[in-house]
């Protein structure tokens, strides 16, 4: 009995060991994604299939999806197209007021600033009053146009006093003649008194009132001449000014000029009517589009540059004047290059890749291909190799097969 027990004991201890190394084997090689049968296995409920063996991360692989992986994973292509390559060119810029549009308000007549109404960077309207100005020369030159008026009112009388009597005999055409060339000396004199008080920035109907001395005013109101805002002020109350002094400076922002500097050696890829892109620093992702309206004919000896102006629109007011800015420019090279979208691109270790639809073995393969990219044109990136034209790149759902390239690189 002790001999039996022994030898079942001995077999049972050899039949344990057996069952222990056969599990350990069917667990290593499922664990590192191996079938028994070395073909493939589900790889998570997604339906992908993965038909290699531990790739190495530097390695390229294939992903395999079934028809519902792709649904579920919203994966969609986009063909890689081909287009004209252009050079890029960014300058530094500055931003500055479109000078066609300035408006520079200055003393029609010399006195005393009585107030100013508005501040520096204030908007205005057309004809919104600026400043008023007390003026001794402006009451000087009414007077003067009142008491011409009277002098013509008397000549008008007495011309027609002359007429009548020359009618009846009683004086002579000399008389005549002399009065009317008396009264028309006086008219003169009154139309060039009114012309005076026009200069001197009085209005139409305010010379219109002006028929006595009791409505001579002293001051004079600078107005608007349109609407803008005031990038200039260089008058305060009490300053006394004057004639022909520059007051005020209105501007239109609804247009601005950037002013940047090329190169000799770039002189050929810009033109005037070139498109240009203004990028403001404090705000990279907002990008304004305009074109060369003029490039300098002179070159600074100095720098060896020579200025160019791009006219770019502001009905926002994010440009402000005398901001630093990127000034970039485009000009088509005559070659073709090939682009791809940028949310087809991704970074998988050092390498940048695209994922690209298999055409042979069905609609659910998709293929790691490392790609070289040169410059971004736009919401695009140029391939310089690795992709050509007509190719099919995963651009939604690219993501997800990074993912699912990356579980078939480490085993899982």
């Amino acid at each position: 009995m002790t001999r039996k027990h022994v030898v079942q004991g001995v077999g049972a201890i050899a039949l344990i060991v057996v069952g222990v190394a056969a599990g350990v084997t069917w667990t290593e090689r499922h664990g590192r994604g191996l079938p028994a049968g070395g073909g493939t296995i589900p790889a998570g409920s997604a339906g992908v299939q993965a038909g290699r063996e531990g790739a190495k991360s530097d390695e390229i692989v294939e992903v395999t999806l079934t028809r519902e992986a792709v649904e579920r994973a919203g994966i969609k292509t986009t063909a890689a197209r081909s287009a004209a390559a252009s050079a890029s060119l960014t300058v530094p810029g500055t931003v500055m007021s479109n000078a066609y549009r300035d408006t520079k308000m200055n003393a029609l007549v010399g006195g005393v600033v009585r107030q100013v109404a508005v501040e520096l960077g204030a908007s205005v309207t057309r004809g919104q009053p600026l400043t008023v100005i007390f003026s001794a020369e402006l009451a000087d030159a009414q007077t003067k146009y009142v008491a011409a008026q009277a002098m013509l009112s008397a000549d008008h009388q007495k011309l027609e006093r002359t007429q009548s009597l020359v009618a009846l005999g009683a004086a002579s055409r000399q008389e005549l003649e002399e009065i009317t060339a008396v009264h028309a000396g006086h008219e003169t004199e009154v139309a060039a008194a009114r012309q005076r008080l026009l200069l001197l920035g009085l209005g139409p109907d305010d010379v219109s009132r002006l028929t006595e001395a009791s409505r001579v005013i002293s001051e004079v109101t600078v107005r608007a001449p349109a609407d803008g805002v005031v990038i200039a002020r260089n008058v305060n109350p009490g300053q006394v000014v004057g004639a022909g002094q520059e007051l005020f400076t209105v501007t239109d922002l609804s247009t601005v000029w950037v002013i940047g500097d090329l190169y000799e050696k770039d002189f050929a890829a810009v033109r005037v009517g070139s498109v240009a892109t203004v990028t403001m620093p404090a705000a990279r992702d907002s990008v304004v589009r305009g074109r060369v309206a003029y490039i300098d004919p002179r070159v600074d000896p100095a720098t060896r540059t020579s200025k160019v102006r791009v006219e770019v629109p502001n009905k926002s007011g994010d440009l402000r004047l005398g901001m630093y800015v990127a000034l970039s420019f485009e000009a088509a090279s005559g070659r073709q290059v090939t682009l791809v979208t940028r949310e087809a691109v991704q970074a998988v270790g050092d390498r940048t890749v695209v994922y690209v639809q298999v055409v042979e073995g069905g609609e659910g393969r998709f293929a790691e291909r490392v790609v070289k990219l040169g410059a971004a044109l736009g919401d695009s990136f140029e391939v310089l190799d690795g992709l050509k034209p007509g190719e099919l790149v995963v651009t939604a759902g690219s993501f997800f097969l990074r993912a699912e390239a990356g579980r078939t690189r480490s085993g899982g």
